[in-house]
């Protein structure tokens, strides 16, 4: 199994972490075994106090909820959030999978409480926080979903025989992928210019936080800042899962809801429209459509998040 990646080391003197207003990093920080694997786990808030789970979005790592989560564990809750494997400090792993992810998540929450729990995810975060809430649904109490709600567009049926060879073709073309990318390095970099890479997927953030990520999600190696997550990993590469498969098991969610969609489109965003999901809630979930919000609403909009997820929670 490859070796975890190590902390980034701090900058020289002459180089100072970047600070970004209301960002508190995690109050402690732990790490969990997973079959092997090694998870980062990090928390906001007392040790003592009511516990949530927050999972972050793909391609990110908690320390994305370094404004969010601390807004949350003011309010007297224990805000406890994990690098998913690949991502962050969190080891990388040979192959991945949603269900692996899902696992993890029951993992980590095992190590807080075996009490149902609020849960909250964004993106990728919101879906697997989508299928934990249908599959272990003794061990939530309170869902929110944060612009990771499927959409009804469904990919036409196709024959059994026909699943066979798509099936065929997509582990064909993932086994090819995972053997070029065996050896592969993200591409070295300084802070700022990391900071820009990141700029063409969070277009509608300020610098200001991208600079602020870079020292937390990437490492300072002798050529330069490198972004932590597994190159092997790509976009569509965390199945098997299909958002419509979740999307036609919502409406029997038991649990209190909330989904909360950014409207303004975005490379990272699912292409969910009001429409789309409205249909598909279970009875008594609140959504709330926010205008002029991309797809990081918890970042662009932290504080008006946090008091949807404290009035839920309340």
């Amino acid at each position: 199994m490859p070796a975890a990646d190590a902390p980034s080391p701090e900058p020289h003197a002459d180089e100072p972490l970047p600070t970004f207003p209301g960002a508190h990093r995690p109050d402690r920080t732990r790490t969990v075994d997973v079959g092997g694997l090694r998870l980062a786990v990090h928390e906001w808030g007392d040790e003592g106090a009511r516990p949530l789970l927050l999972a972050h979005g793909g391609f990110d790592f908690a320390g994305t909820f370094d404004v969010f989560a601390p807004l949350l564990a003011d309010e007297g809750w224990r805000v406890v959030s994990w690098d998913q494997r690949g991502h962050g400090d969190s080891q990388h792993a040979p192959l991945y999978s949603w269900d692996a992810d899902v696992r993890d998540a029951l993992d980590v929450l095992d190590t807080v409480t075996h009490d149902p729990v609020p849960v909250i995810g964004h993106s990728k975060g919101g879906g697997l926080m989508l299928q934990l809430a249908e599959s272990a649904p003794h061990r939530v109490s309170h869902l929110v979903n944060l612009d990771g709600l499927p959409s009804r567009r469904r990919h036409p049926d196709v024959a059994d025989r026909e699943r066979t060879r798509l099936l065929a073709g997509e582990l064909t073309a993932w086994l090819d992928h995972r053997r070029s990318a065996a050896a592969a390095e993200r591409k070295p970099g300084t802070l700022d210019e990391l900071a820009r890479r990141r700029a063409r997927m969070n277009p509608r953030l300020p610098i200001e936080w991208l600079r602020y990520l870079v020292p937390i999600g990437a490492r300072r190696d002798p050529d330069g800042w490198r972004w932590k997550i597994d190159p092997a990993l790509r976009f569509g590469g965390f199945g098997p899962w299909r958002p419509e498969w979740s999307l036609l098991r919502m409406p029997g969610l038991g649990v209190p809801m909330l989904g909360v969609l950014g409207l303004e489109p975005e490379d990272m965003g699912w292409g969910t429209t009001p429409d789309d999901v409205v249909p598909f809630l279970p009875p008594g979930a609140r959504f709330v459509p926010m205008e002029g919000t991309g797809h990081f609403v918890h970042i662009e909009r932290p504080h008006e998040v946090a008091e949807l997820v404290l009035e839920l929670l309340s």
